[in-house]
């Protein structure tokens, strides 16, 4: 047994049974152990590493697990980090495994050589090491599977090519060695039960009940709703917690921040009370005013207490395990005029929100892309999207009921991931549909190269539904609004334009289906053949970039900068000006407003 084949046969051992890469000279050694494990670890070859990465991040969200992502030495590596920083920043466990030269070879400017220890310190900060001999490579491995789950964080395994080759050994019994084992711990902790009498008793005393839920709660449906009934609260979602709790509810709000509701602003300016539930939400902006809520937050990670609202008191614990801790202690609302003022502004808001669905637009209204998709979406789909405009009809338009699950980059809001995630979406359930959804902009970065992966490997999945719909509107739409809204300056088409690309007829070309839509009357047939079609399919709609993702509150500084880029020669003013009085016209006279 060579290095490779123990580095391969421990990480199945830890219960991996996917890896995510490229091949490279650097690790051929580990891909030759490969084709010796008898399929217990399925290697799932990316079009690029950053798509490796991209995919290990997926796969930790959508399973719990530990993703791992393989790059060769240098450039493959480098590769990797756009990838590993998403999961970082969102707080997902991975391994990255790379390959470097030979020992022999280190500190001699050799082809190839990166400095990979430093290039990977902040990334995997936690844990990133160099294997040097065979005996270090159990303990190493250990070691990186457990600090990446226990951390919820980025670790990295560096393997000399030579290394790799050679024959494996475990650790002598002697001093200047380690004996690591394999195993997880529950972490289910729950704090003192001191600490949850002092939170009960704060948001017993709340009289306006706001709650903000994140990723962290994800896990925990049942337990948030139940404290929510209890407390006559609203609550509101961090994006990357949309599927924490069923858009259907009455007392949901929906998103908050620069891509969120109406209803989760007011809540956020007339509360008396904030509980946070595993959520790092940035911006203070869309938070209450310091001094006029009561907090207590509710994280497994303590470091995260007090960061973005100073609170009264903070918990470190589940948040499903706390909350159910929590839940005996807190006492039935009988006064509910609250919850009704909030139950009345999120219906009045989905109502705002179906009149801009149907405005007229040029050709088609991208809210009316994701409304006509919202009442379709199936029971138990997975949904993924992209940064950018897609973003923002995703957060407010699509209604996400119980058992599905949704991610987005949310750290680092970085651009590309929709259809890596999608993929991996995929590997890690092959028998539920999966719908991508992202611009043109992402869909010419990663997403046409992730199709040829699709192509490939779409015969594998027991249900082949894949929707990777794509707004075809040829604008980096979501910059050009934010050079709008934030610089004042008008759109600068030589670097917001698109290029125009047959994405349908290339989806088509690979052996997939593609179906392109023009006329906003085909908007939902054609996502009802997308979702019943034998294959993934790719759905091209043709946008309006013109339509204006309105934020939730808009400040005199952003609405001076907007008149701004108005009146000093955006390309298309007239457009954008007739678009957003619709818009401010519908927020005041919604369907439905007798």
């Amino acid at each position: 047994m060579t290095v490779g084949d123990f580095l391969l046969d421990r990480l199945a051992g830890w219960g991996v049974r996917r890896i995510y890469g490229y091949p490279g000279d650097g690790i051929n050694g580990i891909m030759g152990a490969f084709g010796r494990l008898n399929g217990r670890i399925d290697f799932v070859q990316a079009r690029h590493e950053e798509l490796a990465a991209f995919m290990a991040c997926a796969h930790a969200k959508f399973t719990g697990e530990v993703g791992v992502c393989l790059a060769t030495s240098g450039p493959g590596a480098i590769h990797l980090l756009n990838g590993l920083y998403d999961a970082k920043l969102d707080h997902q466990p991975v391994v990255a495994i790379v390959g470097q030269q030979a020992r022999a070879a280190l500190g001699g400017d050799y082809q190839q050589e990166v400095d990979l220890l430093s290039l990977f310190k902040d990334v995997a900060h936690e844990f990133v090491h160099m294997a040097t001999t065979p005996e270090q490579v159990r303990h190493l491995v250990d070691r990186a599977m457990r600090i990446a789950r226990d951390r919820r964080t980025v670790t990295c395994i560096i393997f000399p090519n030579d290394i790799q080759d050679m024959p494996a050994a475990e650790p002598p019994r002697e001093h200047g060695t380690v004996h690591t084992s394999i195993g997880y711990p529950s972490l289910r902790s729950v704090p003192p039960a001191d600490e949850l009498g002092r939170a009960a008793q704060i948001l017993n005393r709340g009289e306006r009940v706001a709650m903000l839920v994140g990723a962290g709660a994800l896990h925990a449906t049942d337990e948030v709703i139940e404290v929510a009934e209890l407390l006559g609260a609203g609550v509101a979602k961090a994006l990357l917690g949309k599927a924490a709790v069923p858009d259907d509810l009455p007392f949901v709000t929906g998103a908050i921040g620069l891509l969120g509701t109406k209803p989760s602003w007011d809540l956020m300016e007339r509360c008396d009370t904030l509980l946070i539930v595993g959520s790092g939400f940035p911006y203070s902006e869309f938070l209450p005013r310091e001094g006029q809520a009561h907090a207590v937050q509710i994280d497994i990670d303590g470091r995260m207490l007090g960061l973005r609202y100073p609170v009264e008191l903070g918990l470190i614990g589940d948040s499903k395990a706390t909350l159910a801790a929590l839940i005996p202690l807190l006492v039935q609302k009988a006064e509910r005029g609250w919850r009704e003022v909030i139950e009345s502004d999120v219906d009045r808001w989905w109502r705002v929100l179906e009149s801009r669905a149907m405005n007229r637009a040029d050709p088609i209204n991208p809210q009316h892309v994701f409304w006509e998709l919202s009442p379709r979406l199936p029971a138990d789909c997975i949904l993924t999207c992209d940064s950018g405009s897609a973003a923002n009809w995703y957060a407010r338009d699509l209604k996400v009921r119980r058992g599905m699950m949704a991610s987005l980059s949310g750290g680092l809001a970085t651009m590309g991931p929709a259809v890596p995630y999608a993929v991996a979406a995929k590997f890690a359930h092959p028998d539920r549909p999966v719908i991508a959804l992202l611009g043109d902009g992402a869909m010419q970065m990663t997403g046409i190269n992730s199709l040829i992966t699709i192509a490939r490997e779409w015969r594998r999945w027991r249900d082949p539904r894949l929707v990777v719909m794509v707004l075809n509107n040829g604008d980096l739409n979501q910059v050009t609004w934010e050079q709008r809204a934030m610089e004042g300056d008008p759109k600068f088409s030589t670097a917001q334009d698109v290029p125009d690309f047959p994405y349908a007829e290339y989806g088509r070309m690979l052996g997939l289906g593609g179906i392109r839509v023009a006329d906003p009357a085909e908007v939902g047939r054609a996502w009802d053949a997308a979702l019943a079609a034998d294959r993934p399919t790719v759905l091209e709609m043709v946008t309006d970039p013109n339509v204006p993702p309105l934020p939730p509150h808009i400040t005199t500084k952003q609405a001076r900068a907007y008149l701004s880029a108005m009146l000093h020669g955006d390309p298309d003013a007239a457009k954008v000006v007739i678009a957003s009085v619709k818009e401010t016209w519908d927020s005041l006279f919604p369907v439905g407003n007798g």
